[in-house]
């Protein structure tokens, strides 16, 4: 359910309104997740929470709750925002109060950026009842609604546990069996200037996978921050893919890609996979393949 449907609230599986979510603040069987973060410096994230959240709110680090920096067992570096274990990730979804029929809502101020990683996440562990703010608490405080720095706690743990994914991923393995085959359609949500390889700060490798195309996450947004209807993401899309069955999404290091997914799920495109370690992962290992420059 999208944030401006006439429907029976319940549940919501994209996006949510701010009018929508600030009925059920409160609500037992619902809860909200703070996910804001700045790439440039981690802990900008907590210290806005701790600054102003939406009233119980409880605050989701991209490094330390959706990341798990250790390398892989052969030792291979794993990329910058690394995928926890489901097991881990369930663990936390506890720690935060999240049963199996709880209505989770994610949110930060950044249109979705850092969001669209735990709506994936979650579905990634079978959970299909979570949604993203649409416009993020620029858009709760633009409709009014207040907003809390009382610290937050969870009553009790959460009772959820892991199901089928209801979303793919790939490995490096498979997108480098790709470049000589070219079934899947690999695209990059990083900024223009980061996929021609001009961004050292963010990319000290520049350059992005052979072959990939190009679709800056941006793009997905209207003027105010919030995701377009779902005929402009569908026309947005056309031209990259021909079925998003075949289509991988990727990024720096598995995030922002994660809003192209969304984006797609929006205009009724579901099916692509995430390749979760993303440029970050990719260029680590020297013996595999760089393009820059425009695609």
């Amino acid at each position: 359910m999208s944030a401006d449907s006439s429907a029976t609230p319940g549940p919501f599986t994209t996006l949510i309104c701010a009018a929508e979510l600030a009925l059920h603040v409160g609500d037992p069987h619902w809860v909200i997740l703070d996910c804001r973060h700045d790439l440039a410096n981690p802990a900008a994230g907590a210290t806005a929470y701790a600054g102003g959240h939406i009233p119980g709110a409880q605050f989701a680090s991209i490094d330390r709750d959706l990341s798990d920096k250790t390398a892989a067992p052969d030792g291979d570096f794993r990329g910058r925002h690394p995928l926890p274990s489901r097991a881990a990730f369930i663990a936390t979804l506890r720690a935060w109060g999240i049963d199996a029929t709880t209505q989770v809502v994610a949110y930060d101020a950044q249109g979705g950026m850092f969001a669209a990683r735990l709506w994936w996440m979650l579905r990634w562990v079978g959970h299909a009842a979570v949604a993203v703010l649409d416009g993020g608490l620029p858009a709760w405080t633009v409709a009014g609604q207040a907003v809390s720095t009382l610290p937050e706690t969870v009553a009790r743990a959460g009772n959820i546990s892991a199901q089928t994914a209801l979303v793919a991923t790939v490995s490096p393995a498979d997108i480098l069996a790709n470049l000589g085959s070219g079934q899947r359609t690999v695209i990059d949500a990083r900024a223009p200037d980061r996929f021609r390889g001009e961004n050292e700060t963010l990319d000290p490798v520049g350059g992005h996978i052979p072959g990939a195309k190009n679709r800056f996450f941006k793009e997905n947004l209207d003027a105010q921050g919030r995701f377009k209807p779902a005929g402009e993401l569908r026309a947005g899309f056309a031209g990259l893919l021909d079925d998003p069955a075949t289509a991988v999404m990727q990024c720096g290091s598995g995030v922002t890609a994660c809003h192209n997914l969304l984006a797609l799920e929006i205009a009724g495109l579901p099916g692509a996979a995430l390749y979760p370690g993303s440029w970050s992962e990719w260029c680590a290992d020297a013996t595999r393949p760089v393009a820059r420059g425009e695609r």
